[in-house]
């Protein structure tokens, strides 16, 4: 699809663009007090972000961006851009001035908006056409992800592809009549002068464009509810159908560049953990040992970059992001669960001790993003040559790293050298290069801490805090690290306390404290389940009360009548599409994906029925979205097998939440085990010991499902032998915390963790629920 006013190029000669200008008009002395005021507010150490300066370093140039809360805004303050953030103000004057508006979204780290702000949005010539023939409006995608989408969606649909800085020309009304992404300075001139001109000569062929691309976004984001029935294997149909676009000897998914892809892996972890098919624990580990041996991996200290630009994963986009640090310590961390593989378990150290030194606000949050550029050009800060390595090293150690790290004279990227490990670390030298190799990257992270650190994204997101409240409430479970549980409880007080808005609901952003922005739909998702791992891991009540809140109102303030999705925002007036939809994964998970993922967890911890109908409900709906593009919605399957086939994972319940089960296991040699399943029952329930005095009552038993594992002996629990005021029979029971024990042998060779089935009946002093068989994974520890 072609914009139709693309083609008005050949009705209208290139002009100058320069000719004509007509002068900014004069701002209203209220509003230029308040810019005034937010400058000065500023204080003496401000150092304005922008070459236009007055003797003095005041800057030559404020607009309304000084006002908002976004660090992506305030870069673009003192642009001699007459900028405005989207609202009604910027669309009024468009309608009012009869003028189109120039829209540009990005984000505060992304490398190709510096450089369209330092060419473009720097100069004159260009500030001048803006504000002469547009309104131009600035939007932080990260603070507004439905704009971001919804003007995605129809940039692709024009172009084919998409990116960041998006630049987009839209009608008073908000509709798309041209999309792309970066432009160099001559071809934006000149796009905005045919524009400008094509929008005074031909505006009718424009505005049929425009509700014509408006039209084809609306059709792309339809949800046709009951277009499909979701089948029950089709998750694992899924997962192994990845493997056939898999890069088997390098890692990742087709050819460069290659993204983590986190909600594809975390499919293949949960199928695996299911007991699924060898290959994809083969297909996982291969992408999780190149991803930690590649540069994509800050090999100093911690954490991931955002993607990387060639096929072996050594050249990186040098941002860091707080989702791919919490999506892919998780990973890592389940991965180590499943496989006991102890290089899984430092790579999720490393990632979240980066993210607990360098991007943690004093408040308890976390900051959103680090910049791909420092000292004066991308990846600087991160980058080695054989001289500073020696500098910060003894002789041996720094001869060590240079082979080790395959640091050369030449550089493998501008020079200079991004760290990795081209020689796998495997077999009996594992343990001490690792030790060694921390104790040189503690040296050189000392080192590298003196250089121009890269700028930082400090605005705490509240969906993305969600994600990291999850890996640290997991990694603390399963790493014995307290650290992170109480890392975790601080992020979840604190967005609970600032986040949440007097009249309910949350707030999707703050900046220093201040809380601005109503929440999206992945924010309530999001930390939701970061509450429900609090609570799994804690069993404090709290955590789950408040996750359920939240359920409540996602369903009230993203749901709709009639059978149709979750929305991703609740509605704005002022975009073209009242209700963008985004069911597909990308580089977060789905929030309707997580959104039942919730659902569902919320259902087997409360016993609350509305919550397991409610999740079939969306799965009904998105039944045709997910079988027409099943590996783009992997979340959705994952969220579709924990609610109908079972949650995977050491910890799991039963009897309405009333029962909670949590199964480990240990190595004792290559083919022997050893298990610890306890159970925690609430008070005022009991479950039948394993063997009841009365025939009639279902006994406790623990079997091994599959064949790789058989049961060479199990110690049950001596029973409690008590009367209950509802009869007179004395009763064998277990109540409270009860702890089965048993031992194992390995038969055969297999995936994950090992299978467990628990079948137990749990009864209060008013009733007796149907006896329960439980699928459970012991999980290595």
């Amino acid at each position: 699809m072609k914009p139709a006013w693309f083609l008005l190029a050949a009705w209208l000669p290139l002009a100058t663009a320069t000719a004509a200008m007509a002068a900014t008009e004069t701002r209203p002395p209220a509003l230029q007090q308040r810019l005034d005021a937010a400058l000065a507010a500023k204080g003496h150490a401000y150092r304005p972000r922008t070459a236009h300066l007055l003797p003095g370093g005041k800057p030559r140039h404020t607009n309304r961006l000084i006002l908002e809360d976004s660090p992506y805004l305030l870069q673009h303050a003192h642009n001699p851009v007459d900028w405005f953030p989207w609202g009604e103000e910027a669309f009024a004057k468009a309608r009012r001035e009869g003028k189109p508006v120039f829209l540009s979204i990005g984000y505060s780290t992304c490398h190709w908006c510096h450089v369209m702000e330092v060419e473009s949005f720097e100069n004159p010539d260009i500030a001048r056409l803006l504000n002469d023939h547009f309104v131009a409006i600035k939007v932080d995608r990260e603070t507004r992800p439905d704009l971001d989408h919804l003007y995605m969606t129809a940039v692709q649909l024009l172009t084919g592809h998409g990116g960041w800085p998006m630049t987009t020309l839209l009608t008073p009304e908000g509709q798309v009549f041209h999309g792309g992404a970066y432009y160099p300075p001559d071809d934006l001139a000149r796009l905005l002068d045919r524009a400008q001109r094509a929008w005074r000569e031909h505006r009718q062929e424009v505005q049929a464009t425009a509700a014509h691309v408006t039209r084809a976004v609306e059709k792309a984001m339809a949800v046709e509810a009951g277009a499909a029935e979701l089948k029950s294997e089709q998750a694992a149909t899924t997962a192994r159908g990845l493997l056939r676009n898999h890069d088997d000897m390098q890692g990742g998914f087709g050819p460069a560049p290659k993204f983590p892809n986190e909600p594809l892996l975390a499919l293949w972890l949960d199928q695996i953990r299911r007991g699924g098919d060898p290959a994809l624990l083969a297909a996982l580990q291969t992408d999780l040992a190149a991803m930690a041996d590649g540069g994509i991996h800050d090999q100093v200290g911690g954490g991931f970059y955002r993607y990387a630009t060639d096929n072996d994963w050594l050249v990186p986009h040098f941002e860091k992001m707080l989702y791919n640090q919490a999506q892919l310590a998780r990973l890592y961390v389940g991965a180590h669960r499943a496989t006991g593989n102890a290089d899984h378990a430092r790579v999720a150290r490393r990632a979240l001790d980066f993210v607990l030194r360098e991007m943690s606000a004093p408040s308890g949050g976390f900051y959103a993003a680090l910049d791909a550029d420092s000292g004066g050009g991308e990846g600087r800060y991160y980058l080695w040559t054989p001289a500073e390595i020696r500098a910060a090293l003894k002789p041996e150690d720094a001869a060590f790293a240079l082979r080790t790290y395959g640091v050369t004279a030449t550089g493998n990227f501008e020079g200079a050298n991004i760290l990795h490990l081209p020689r796998p670390v495997t077999g009996l030298e594992r343990n001490p290069v690792r030790t060694r190799l921390d104790r040189i990257d503690a040296q050189l992270l000392k080192a590298r801490a003196k250089r121009p650190a890269p700028h930082r994204d400090d605005k705490v997101l509240t969906g993305w805090n969600g994600l990291m409240i999850t890996a640290l409430a997991e990694a603390a479970d399963a790493l014995d690290e307290p650290r992170y549980l109480d890392a975790a409880r601080r992020a979840a007080a604190f967005l609970w306390q600032t986040h949440r808005r007097s009249e309910g609901g949350l707030w999707r952003t703050s900046l220093a404290g201040r809380a601005s922005a109503p929440g999206m739909l992945e924010d309530y998702a999001y930390l939701a389940e970061g509450l429900i791992a609090l609570y799994d891991v804690t069993q404090d009540a709290t955590w789950l009360t408040r996750a359920q809140t939240l359920a409540d109102d996602m369903a009230a303030r993203f749901g709709a009548q009639g059978a149709v999705a979750w929305a991703l925002a609740e509605t704005d007036p002022l975009a073209p599409i009242a209700r963008p939809l985004d069911t597909a994964d990308g580089a977060l998970p789905s929030a309707n994906g997580v959104a039942v993922h919730v659902l569902a967890a919320l259902a087997r911890r409360s016993g609350e029925t509305r919550f397991a109908e409610a999740a079939q409900a969306q799965l009904a709906v998105l039944a045709g979205n997910i079988v027409r593009n099943p590996a783009g919605h992997a979340t959705l399957l994952t969220a579709a097998d924990r609610l109908h086939q079972g949650e995977t994972g050491p910890r799991h319940y039963a009897a309405h939440g009333a029962v909670t089960v949590n199964a480990q296991a240990v190595r004792r040699g290559a083919n022997r085990a050893g298990l610890e399943l306890t159970l925690a029952i609430r008070p005022g329930w009991h479950i039948n010991a394993h063997q009841p005095l009365q025939a009639y009552l279902k006994p406790t038993t623990l079997t091994v499902s599959g064949p790789n594992w058989k049961l060479k002996a199990i110690d049950y629990p001596p029973a409690e032998v008590i009367r209950l005021g509802f009869q007179d029979e004395a009763l064998a029971l277990y109540q409270g915390k009860t702890v089965l024990r048993a031992e194992l042998e390995r038969l055969a060779p297999g995936v994950g963790g090992i299978p467990l089935e628990l079948r137990l009946q749990a009864c209060s002093d008013r009733v007796c629920l149907p006896p329960e068989t439980l699928r459970v994974e012991a999980v290595w520890r």
